[in-house]
């Protein structure tokens, strides 16, 4: 059973996942973690999430790449919903 305040549509599963924010096609790159993933969304723990904008692509180490929409931010945390998967 769900808490009345969970509101993502997938269940996440713990992570621990080294993976980059790709942002303005390419020309920066932030080293973060993924913490916690779904087929929807992610937990991602950086350094700071200041230099990190509102809509950006998340790359994997396996190649794989998502475009991102930050959904919540602390200084060094964001959760993102993946805004290029159908759900």
């Amino acid at each position: 059973m769900q808490e009345a305040s969970e509101k993502r549509q997938h269940p996440r599963m713990r992570a621990l996942k080294a993976a980059r924010a790709v942002i303005g096609n390419g020309h920066s790159t932030f080293d973060c973690t993924i913490r916690n993933l779904s087929v929807g969304g992610a937990k991602v723990v950086f350094e700071s999430t200041v230099p990190i904008p509102h809509v950006f692509d998340l790359r994997f180490e396996d190649g794989t790449q998502h475009a991102c929409e930050v959904r919540w931010r602390t200084p060094k945390e964001l959760g993102v919903v993946f805004i290029d998967v159908q759900a």
